[in-house]
């Protein structure tokens, strides 16, 4: 297969002339409506990276996005968010849609400046790159979430003022928070299919820490443990502190720990043979993570065995 270059969209009014649409009314935000957008324009499989956030809300568009390992349809209301400096491209599907809608919001990180949401605006885990979920919304949350946008396309089309830039700040806040409040929401109402994650990352931390995998490699990364369970670091991250209140590194150093009160109970290993066998290149790292997460020292906790 070719590898096509990488087109990279430095500015909106660049994104806007790749798509055939009008110039911009404001170079460092711009608000559109899907149903002007032609996708046949783009040239199929070829990388994009955007030097701007994305936040898209879309359906029935006929296309596929490939966004990191991840492939999204747009048969269902969805959201997406992206930040500067992350590739997608674009799939077409055979399907012909006539009625496909949705709208995109597009902000320059310029935009932000000096404001509160520049500081914030990447705490939000959906900018993440790799998410491995798009956000699905109802009918109601979508009614919500278009009125949002369309209050910022109305101050964006009226006059320029000293106020404009706090409002539009202010909806694309209201925005990402209620983002955030349905992504919440998609978490609970997934609550099956995020217990058999739980389930798999239980086998993947006990499959990696019975094999030599320790010995070769170290402890496992945050990354590794995301990749196996085909899902990006932020949206585990994500899911785990709902489901448990722990990060992903807390569940690995937890297994870690049982590991170690198994070898230090039952064996006679030395503590700094235990922490070579557990993927440690320094016995004094894993002695303070010990001593961290139990509150003794390898040594005390193996002399409260005899």
């Amino acid at each position: 297969m070719e590898i096509k270059p990488t087109l990279r969209l430095k500015t909106i009014s660049e994104f806007h002339k790749f798509w055939s649409l009008p110039k911009p009314e404001n170079p460092l935000l711009s608000v559109i409506d899907y149903r002007h957008i032609n996708h046949f324009l783009s040239n199929p499989d070829q990388p994009v990276i955007l030097d701007f956030y994305s936040i898209t809300i879309k359906r029935d568009l006929g296309v596929k996005m490939i966004y990191g390992q991840q492939s999204f349809d747009f048969d269902e209301g969805i959201m997406f968010f992206m930040a500067p400096n992350q590739v997608f491209r674009i799939e077409k599907e055979e399907k012909n849609l006539i009625d496909h809608s949705g709208w995109i919001v597009l902000v320059h990180p310029d935009f932000l400046w000096n404001t509160s949401l520049s500081k914030r605006i990447n705490r939000y885990d959906f900018f993440k790159y790799l998410m491995h979920e798009a956000l699905f919304v109802s009918e109601k949350e979508e009614d919500i979430v278009v009125n949002v946008i369309e209050n910022i396309q109305q101050e964006y089309h009226s006059n320029i003022d000293g106020y404009s830039q706090n409002i539009i700040i202010s909806q694309l806040e209201t925005l990402l928070n209620y983002s955030e409040r349905f992504y919440q929401r998609q978490f609970i109402t997934r609550k099956i299919s995020n217990n058999k994650i739980l389930e798999k990352l239980e086998i993947v931390l006990t499959d990696y820490f019975d094999t030599s995998h320790l010995l070769e490699k170290g402890l496992p990364s945050v990354k590794f443990v995301a990749d196996q369970l085909n899902v990006s670091p932020s949206y585990l991250s994500g899911l785990l502190k709902h489901l448990t209140g722990n990060s992903t590194q807390h569940h690995i150093q937890h297994m870690v720990i049982e590991k170690a009160k198994e070898k230090l109970s039952t064996t006679e290993l030395t503590v700094a043979e235990i922490a070579y066998e557990l993927g440690f290149e320094h016995p004094q790292s894993f002695n303070k993570l010990f001593k961290n997460k139990t509150k003794l020292s390898p040594l005390e906790f193996r002399a409260s065995f005899n």
